[in-house]
């Protein structure tokens, strides 16, 4: 099994109460830890303007500058965003963006894709919000031109949502055929097929009957368009919270609610109940167990998200040491 880490950059409250110009310095430090050791593969951030669970104001740094950022003070780890929004920028634009940053990375960039979902941030935008079936349409389109630039250079689309007509790219990324394409979102009709044609890697529901049902779906859409199902890695986010105890593992989900009452104090108890309620909660050994188990359902890739994490290290420090080596 593989392992990402994702690194706070304030969209789900994560960087509340640490002065703005110690952000980056948190976020870096952070990247250049994971970078340093060999339990986490990759380094992601979101890919979102507006704070969670609500848009309260609090601090959201932009995706892609963190990417570049990373790739710059890092030297091994793999860089993703879980997951870039289509239609917040011109595919053209993002092919470009995402090749800049691999070539300052030397290769390194994931490319995390999906057809968005956060409405308070589209409307806020200027995106408007169309209907599901828009978004993944434009998604369809929008892979098609990466893939397109990313191979050939140049790219002709005349698409109902996106028209380019012999745009170029140059340099051509330094990954043959452009980064890796995450297809990221569990929609069975559309955007598991999308994901069949074109992902190398696929990101949905982590839960294991969740994991296991979407997994069967994505294999039906594989025999439909001829693509080995085998080729392409399905990985899961998961909230992570572990203590060397269950006293430990209380404290910590005590901490979160906490955290949370700070600033969306109506959200808090909510909040902490979706982590108290995720499948890697516990101590080390019953993550291991989970873990295992989830492997054994396919999922081989989990990319792991510590609502601590720019306060506190010891619990990703704790999962590196007694877990990782057990699934590696």
């Amino acid at each position: 099994m593989r392992f990402g880490l994702f690194i706070p950059q304030g969209w789900r409250q994560d960087l509340t109460g640490i002065e703005t110009r110690e952000h980056w310095p948190v976020m870096r430090d952070l990247a250049t830890w994971a970078d340093d050791g060999d339990a986490f593969e990759s380094v992601w951030v979101y890919d979102h303007f507006h704070a969670v669970p609500e848009p309260n104001g609090e601090a959201t740094h932009e995706a892609w500058s963190l990417i570049s950022a990373f790739a710059a003070a890092t030297s091994r780890v793999r860089l993703g965003q879980m997951c870039t929004c289509m239609a917040y920028r011109n595919p053209a634009y993002l092919a470009k963006v995402a090749t800049t940053a691999d070539v300052i990375s030397g290769g390194r960039v994931e490319m995390g894709i999906g057809a968005g979902w956060y409405e308070h941030e589209w409307r806020a935008y200027g995106y408007g919000f169309p209907t599901a079936g828009t978004r993944i349409a434009m998604l369809d389109e929008g892979v098609q031109i990466f893939e397109q630039l990313w191979t050939t250079g140049t790219a002709t689309l005349h698409g109902e949502h996106y028209q380019v007509d012999g745009a170029q790219l140059s340099p051509l990324p330094l990954q043959a055929g452009g980064p890796p394409l995450w297809i990221a979102g569990g929609g069975e009709k559309k955007t598991l097929r999308i994901a069949a044609k074109h992902a190398r890697y696929t990101n949905f529901d982590g839960a294991p009957e969740g994991f296991a049902h979407k997994s069967e779906v994505l294999r039906g859409h594989c025999a439909d368009v001829g693509r080995d199902f085998d080729e392409i890695t399905r990985s899961a986010n998961y909230n992570v919270v572990v203590g060397a105890t269950q006293a430990e593992v209380d404290d910590r989900l005590a901490w979160i609610e906490q955290h949370y009452a700070a600033t969306v104090p109506s959200k808090a108890a909510e909040v902490a109940g979706q982590f108290r309620d995720g499948p890697l909660v516990g101590t080390p050994e019953q993550l291991v167990e989970q873990l295992r188990a989830l492997q054994d359902l396919g999922m081989t890739y989990a990319i792991t998200y510590f609502a601590e994490a720019a306060y506190d290290r010891s619990g990703i420090e704790l999962f590196a040491r007694e877990v990782v080596p057990h699934l590696r």
